[in-house]
């Protein structure tokens, strides 16, 4: 009796199959300095992150206007208060610099709750310098606003009396109140000092003792 025999494998034929075809994976290769690398970014990104907590927590004295200050006004004590602010870099004012602020003039108009910087302040004021004068008014009810305060602008009008003759005129277009009488001593009347064109002052002078001069505030472009 026969015993069957299998047939043999050929050797070639079994490697020609589609796993024979599949080529050896190599072993991941670890990149310690890409690792290094981002582990360094991430501590970079906290670090930066705790410095900017830290600076928004950092408060500094400057100043604030309390009142209103007129373009090329003296500031006085009464102008200014201290506030609480964070450093963020702009170039405020500090309140450790106050004394030297009161010897110093104001660029432009500020009103109140303005923080005052560098660019705010000068050392001269433009408006008392050469070819200006200061000028005393005594004015009357209905001859001046109510609510005018130092640093509005105001136009000097010439307002001849019934008995005179001659028209209603502009005598200072762009007058700066340089201050303010009390007028809680004196119901609707008050005094005012207005800087004006030195050119200007006598005329401006001459009517006000007759009691011709009246002031109207001009509202200023916003």
């Amino acid at each position: 009796m026969r015993t069957s025999e299998k047939p043999a494998v050929n050797a070639a034929a079994a490697l020609s199959g589609p796993a024979s075809r599949k080529l050896p994976v190599p072993p991941r290769e670890r990149k310690p300095a890409l690792a290094a690398l981002a582990v360094l970014l991430i501590l970079g990104g906290a670090l930066a992150t705790t410095l900017l907590v830290l600076r928004s927590g950092d408060r500094v004295s400057a100043v604030r206007i309390a009142q209103q200050v007129g373009a090329g006004q003296r500031f006085t004590a009464q102008d200014i208060e201290e506030v609480q602010i964070a450093g963020t870099g702009v170039d405020f004012v500090r309140w450790s610099q106050r004394e030297q602020l009161l010897r110093s003039f104001a660029a432009v108009t500020l009103v109140p709750g303005t923080l005052l910087t560098v660019e705010m302040v000068n050392g001269a004021s433009s408006e008392l310098g050469p070819g200006k004068a200061t000028v005393g008014l005594s004015l009357k009810a209905g001859q001046m606003p109510a609510d005018v305060q130092e640093g509005d602008r105001v136009q000097v009008i010439f307002v001849p009396a019934r008995s005179s003759q001659g028209q209603s005129r502009v005598l200072a277009a762009n007058a700066l109140v340089h201050t303010v009488g009390d007028r809680s001593r004196t119901a609707n009347s008050g005094q005012l000092t207005i800087v004006v064109d030195a050119s200007a002052a006598p005329e401006i002078v001459a009517f006000a003792s007759s009691g011709e001069i009246a002031v109207a505030e001009v509202t200023e472009a916003g």
